[in-house]
C-alpha cells in the first residue's frame, strides 16, 4: 500500500492529536473533510491504521516492572504454548522469533517478586522447556511509528 505525503500528514495528526475530529483535521490540512475521511477509511481497510483506542500505561496501572522473557518450547508445542500465554494477563505481547528461543514475551509486573511469580507460571506451562528473562531498566525510545511514516511519506507526493 502506498502512503503519500497527505496520508503522512493525516497520520501525524492522528498520532499527535488523536481526539480531534475529522472536520478539524481537514481544516488543519486545508483539504475537504470527505478527502480526509476517504483517506482514513482506506488506511484502515489496508491495515495501516489498526486501532483507535487509548494507549495505556502499565506502570500507571500498578505494574512498573517490564521484562522481556524468552521462552524455549518443546518441538511441536508452539501453538499450545502461545494459546496458554494468551491466558496470562501480565503478558502484554508475545512473538514467535528466530534465534535463541522460540517465543519472546513482553511481561509487566508489580515488582520483582511478582515478576518471579509470572516467570514460574510460564515455566510450569506444558511444552515450556526453559525461560530467560531480561528486565528493562529505562525506556530509551518509546514505541513510535511517526518517523517511519514520515520517511515513507517523503518519497511520495500527494496529487
Amino acid at each position: 500500500m502506498a502512503v503519500d505525503e497527505l496520508d503522512t500528514r493525516i497520520l501525524r495528526l492522528l498520532l499527535e492529536q488523536p481526539r480531534t475530529s475529522v472536520r478539524e483535521y481537514a481544516r488543519i490540512l486545508g483539504v475537504a473533510r470527505g478527502t480526509v475521511q476517504a483517506r482514513l477509511d482506506r488506511l484502515e481497510r489496508d491495515g495501516v491504521i489498526t486501532g483507535t483506542g487509548p494507549v495505556l500505561s502499565p506502570a500507571a496501572l500498578g505494574h512498573p516492572v517490564l521484562a522481556f522473557v524468552h521462552i524455549e518450547v518443546t518441538q511441536g508445542h508452539l501453538d499450545d504454548v502461545g494459546d496458554a500465554l494468551a491466558e496470562v494477563p501480565e503478558i502484554v505481547e508475545a512473538f514467535s522469533i528466530t534465534g535463541g528461543g522460540d517465543l519472546l514475551t513482553r511481561v509487566v509486573a508489580r515488582d520483582n517478586a511478582h515478576l518471579e511469580d509470572v516467570v514460574q507460571k510460564l515455566i510450569s506451562l506444558p511444552g515450556v522447556v526453559r525461560t530467560r528473562s531480561e528486565v528493562a531498566l529505562r525506556e530509551r525510545v518509546p514505541h513510535r511509528l511517526l518517523p517511519l511514516v514520515e520517511s515513507i511519506g517523503r518519497t511520495r507526493q500527494y496529487r
